[in-house]
């Protein structure tokens, strides 16, 4: 139970190494939120943490092995959550940016297929904003967290006429 196979120096180096690997695997993979996840999203995540255990401990089940590993990996989360705090680039390449998908009631086909965004999905926001078409969307932001941020042209009228009535409500 305590004895460790490996050294330990191995085992943070393998659990650092799939970190990393796993960072830039599923950055590539798109931006979708935990709740926001397919099915097969789910399974292929749980498969992807069973499949790289044995990558990380080297065969060694044991209690240190496994909380070291742990505690590697939770260190290494706090490190890159720090990193990409203090500074836009890393954050940039860690999370990415936002991406807008559409802007005055124009679609960009290609920002959709980047995200490998289907159009029932944007739909889907469409409709939870109160918008039935993209023709009444000011804009609609893919976000950093997989969310889709929708404003629609309603919400610009409206504040346009609010703020032209601004100076005549000063003036009486």
């Amino acid at each position: 139970m305590f004895n460790v196979a490996v050294p330990y120096w191995e085992l943070v180096l393998r659990s650092v190494i799939v970190y990393g690997f796993l960072i830039i695997l599923l950055r590539m993979t798109g931006k979708r939120q935990v709740g926001q996840l397919a099915p097969f999203d789910l399974v292929l995540l749980l498969v992807l943490s069973n499949s790289v255990q044995n990558s990380m401990n080297a065969g060694d089940n044991s209690l240190v092995g496994g909380l070291l590993s742990a505690s590697t990996l939770i260190g290494l989360n706090y490190v890159v959550g720090f990193a990409t705090y203090h500074n836009k680039r890393i954050e940039a390449m860690i999370e990415g940016r936002p991406q807008v998908l559409i802007h005055n009631g124009q679609l960009y086909e290609d920002a959709m297929s980047r995200a490998k965004l289907t159009h029932h999905e944007l739909n889907a926001a469409l409709r939870q904003a109160g918008c039935t078409t993209v023709a009444c969307v000011h804009s609609a932001i893919l976000e950093n967290n997989g969310s889709i941020s929708v404003v629609p042209l309603s919400q610009i009228r409206n504040a346009r006429q609010d703020a032209a009535a601004e100076p005549e409500q000063q003036k009486g």
